[in-house]
């Protein structure tokens, strides 16, 4: 059961609750109808007239039918066999308090191990890096993190640089609200197995504020460090294409990779600030990004540094330097921290032709220097701040962002680098997720491998690692070949479905590698200047089939009456939620009452509506 790895959902699983199935239907049908009334509620359209009852009534009965339709019994008992395993495991690991399963660092299978082993790992990361300070008291701090989430986004009103519409979107919900908290991933892939600490903060009160802020300059730190951002492997891939086809590629070249150390959690308070000051200062126009003004953006940034709280084994913890490893204004906070500091090394490479390039703490460079003369220079960059510690490899051939890099005599290749610890692992074919997915999955790994892979001999060689993949993983030989044999048809390429053609590859393969993705797209379709008019701010366009909806759907004897409602699927419970217990107890990440919950609304809704008049004394 394990090997299927975390994602893999064990089918009709309902059918062996304790609850009727009559009622789990009943409470789909709830779910759906609600989205369903929103939608035509959305549109201007009647939820009570005969059409929209009628309608109603169906979407009862087919979600009835589909709840209460009796199983195949070669599938009832396997479904049967699945519940009775995944509940044995979970009796095992509540019987076995010393024991803890995990997700793996960047994999998808379970970690099992000795807990007490994990949680000293936890601690000894936290004292290595100092930058975590456990509270003495057992208060917990989410009552006063929601009052000033709520005093900065109503001052935010008050100066109508928002509208409270806006602020209502940004305020965390306080159903929900809850403290974040730690849980540490295993880099299985790594001597040791040390440990990523993650810090959940989905529900934090300042979880929206963050996105928010990311979303605010993440475009204008694209925009700024556009020539020495890494976006993917396969933009790398189009740069180190680009850099040979200019004649910068030699028989010395040489290729630098460096890791930046525990980067997150490395950066100090106030250096940290410091440079984030100075960038808003040099970017911003007149002192501002949008309606905000840099005191604006301060403000916001130390609410999210200075709230940097979570619960771990029964206690409270503060960050006190960098930023959470899951919250996302942490990850432009520390770009714009490294831009600084990579001044220098960027004008020394560009100086030589050379390439410089960073994805979040992974550099990559090109030189064709001698070993000492880099050396040198690398070992300087270091010196000028004492909080970043890099760990250079040089080398004719390296391993960076899942690709192999090499210089054979001049010559570039490139292909996909499987680390020595990965499974030859996709979704299994008899998960319970929508065919789709499934037959996306050969389509899908075949355009990645002739998108990375710049020869026909390590594209075929990554062709059948990914058949014998998915044979291992339960998908069958006619649908690998029927799925292998649409990629080449589509792309014009079937001779290589059973021919060396290496003039095709070489087609197939620039046009894959050089087609623009969705996200291309949409920063191509970006005309604005992100610091006069921030994307986040933008309303998004008219969908225009909604239009073409709500202009014919209302008049009588339209043909768009007969449109009928597209459901996506809503996919089951998968192992990841039925063995992963990562969150400490309620009463550590949400104390806070519901007489306590409903005061800080109340609190809020009187901060914010407008001053009624006084009836009696008039």
């Amino acid at each position: 059961m394990l090997s299927n790895a975390r994602k893999y959902i064990p089918p009709c699983q309902s059918r062996f609750r304790h609850q009727p199935i009559k009622e789990i239907a009943n409470a789909e049908y709830k779910t759906v109808l609600s989205s369903v009334e929103q939608c035509l509620k959305n549109n201007k359209m009647s939820i009570t007239d005969q059409r929209a009852t009628q309608s109603f009534t169906d979407l009862e009965r087919i979600i009835h039918d589909l709840y209460c339709k009796r199983l195949p019994h070669k599938l009832y008992r396997r479904a049967r066999r699945e519940y009775k395993q995944v509940k044995r495991l979970q009796k095992l690991l509540h019987r076995r308090s010393d024991m803890m399963i995990c997700r793996v660092d960047k994999g998808e299978g379970f970690y099992i191990g000795d807990k007490s082993i994990m949680e000293h790992k936890t601690l000894e990361y936290m004292n290595k890096t100092e930058a975590y300070q456990e509270l003495t008291s057992d208060y917990c701090p989410l009552a006063d993190i929601l009052h000033a989430t709520t005093s900065i986004l109503d001052y935010f009103v008050k100066k109508n640089v928002i509208t409270t519409a806006k602020r209502d979107k940004l305020l965390p919900n306080l159903e929900k609200r809850e403290l974040p908290y730690l849980y540490p991933l295993p880099k299985i892939h790594k001597l040791g197995i040390p440990i990523r600490p993650i810090v959940s903060a989905l529900y934090a009160p300042v979880n929206l504020i963050s996105k928010f802020l990311y979303k605010l300059l993440s475009p204008i730190y694209l925009q700024v460090a556009y020539e020495t951002t890494v976006i993917n492997n396969i933009d790398l891939v189009r740069k180190l294409q680009n850099y040979t086809a200019d004649g910068h590629l030699t028989s010395t070249t040489k290729f630098i990779t460096a890791d930046v150390e525990n980067l997150y959690t490395m950066i100090p308070r106030e250096g940290g600030i410091d440079a984030l000051l100075r960038f808003l200062e040099k970017y911003s126009k007149h002192g501002k990004i949008g309606p905000f003004s840099i005191d604006m953006i301060m403000k916001m940034a130390r609410l999210i540094l200075d709230t940097n709280y979570f619960a771990y084994i029964n206690k409270y913890y503060k960050q006190t330097r960098g930023g959470a490893m899951g919250s996302a204004f942490t990850q432009v906070y520390a770009n714009i921290y490294m831009l600084e500091w990579e001044q220098n090394l960027i004008e020394h490479q560009a100086s030589k032709n050379e390439i410089y390039g960073r994805y979040i703490d992974d550099i990559f460079m090109t030189t064709s220097e001698s070993y000492d003369v880099i050396t040198a220079v690398l070992q300087q960059a270091q010196k000028q701040d004492v909080n970043i510690k890099i760990n250079p490899i040089i080398s004719n051939s390296v391993n960076f962002l899942d690709i192999t890099i090499t210089n054979t005599n001049g010559q570039l290749t490139t292909s996909i680098y499987h680390k020595p610890t990965a499974d030859p692992y996709y979704l299994p074919y008899k998960s319970d997720h929508p065919h789709s997915i499934h037959r996306n999955i050969p389509y899908t790994a075949l355009v990645r491998a002739a998108r990375l892979c710049s020869n026909l001999h390590d594209f075929h060689r990554e062709r059948l690692r990914i058949h014998v993949s998915l044979l291992l993983n339960s998908y069958r030989p006619h649908f690998i070949s029927n799925h292998f044999q649409r990629f080449f048809q589509v792309h014009k390429a079937d001779v290589l479905y059973k021919y060396f053609d290496e003039s095709t590859y070489s087609q197939l393969h620039r046009q894959l590698l050089y087609q623009t993705s969705k996200r291309e797209r949409e920063e191509q379709a970006m005309k604005n200047d992100p610091v006069l008019f921030p994307p986040v701010l933008q309303q998004r366009p008219w969908n225009q089939r909604l239009i073409w909806w709500k202009k014919h759907y209302q008049s009588p004897g339209s043909e768009a009456n007969c449109i009928q409602l597209r459901f996506i699927p809503r996919t089951n419970r998968s192992l990841q939620n039925y063995l992963i217990r990562k969150k400490p107890s309620k009463h550590k990440t949400a104390p806070l009452h519901q007489h306590q919950t409903t005061i800080l609304l109340h609190t809020t809704q009187m901060e914010t509506s407008p001053p009624q008049k006084n009836v009696a004394n008039k």
